[in-house]
């Protein structure tokens, strides 16, 4: 009984003394990374940005924005973004950090504060999402995360009417840890799923018709064709005539002298 007791202690101060270093650290800027001044509005014109890339940009409360970066299999990433509040505001925001991968599946985030609320009083608020490990393959039925083009989007969800249109200041990072590649999962992606963004060509003049076969223009290019629902139409109104006038002369009483 005292051994099973030990052992169980030992595994739980084993389990504390693990549990920090298990614990992924806030990101950090690549050294002599070019900071981004810029985000998109939509998922088409994402700014793209890449991990350890730091973005320091200016908008308006309300504004929805957009960012894109690229994943690997065996890489996990984390996002941070602090946005900073001018004086003067009436009342609480709750804002959101939304992760999506290349078909538009929004990811689920296994840490940080991802909705979080802030007081009227408040200068700043801070979000962050670490997402699961980037696997290499998965079934089509699952929401796994896959090699690919991810998107980052950053919005408030709830705010007074008043609030709306203040200015705002968002830093966002995103940070990476494995190196890819490598995995222990039996199978492969045969490509990243990135959207398909190719746009078509537009024309700038008419196509011009073909000919007209002088065959078309007859009597016979006229006439419908043999099994179209005119014919059959035509037939069956004439089949239904005639049964008409034969259940009649079959029906009539004689005339009496």
């Amino acid at each position: 009984m005292r051994t099973l007791i030990r052992s169980a202690a030992a595994l739980a101060a084993a389990g504390l003394t693990l549990a920090p270093a298990a614990a992924s650290a806030d990101p950090t800027p690549s050294p002599g990374a070019t900071t981004v001044t810029k985000s998109g509005t939509s998922f088409l014109t994402a700014t793209a940005i890449t991990a350890g890339q730091p973005v320091q940009v200016g908008a308006s409360t309300g504004d929805h924005l957009y960012w894109s970066f690229r994943a690997d299999a065996g890489q996990t990433h984390q996002i941070t973004a602090t946005v900073s509040f001018p004086k003067g505001r009436t009342g609480k925001s709750t804002w959101a950090v939304d992760v999506f991968d290349g078909l538009r599946r929004r990811q689920a985030c296994t840490a940080g504060a991802q909705t979080p609320t802030a007081d009227a009083a408040a200068t700043s608020v801070t979000l962050g999402c670490t997402l699961r490990r980037v696997r290499p393959w998965a079934e089509p039925w699952s929401g796994d995360p896959l090699p690919g083009t991810y998107y980052v989007r950053l919005a408030v969800t709830d705010l007074p009417e008043p609030d709306l249109g203040l200015p705002i200041d968002v830093d966002l990072l995103v940070g990476v840890d494995g190196e890819g590649g490598a995995s222990g999962d039996d199978g492969k992606l045969e490509a990243p799923l990135v959207p398909n963004t190719r746009a078509g060509t537009v024309l700038t003049t008419e196509p011009t018709p073909e000919p007209v076969a002088e065959a078309e223009t007859s009597l016979t290019g006229w006439l419908p064709e043999a099994g179209s629902r005119w014919v059959w139409t035509t037939a069956g109104g004439v089949l239904a005539a005639v049964a008409g006038v034969v259940g009649f002369a079959l029906t009539r009483r004689p005339r009496r002298p």
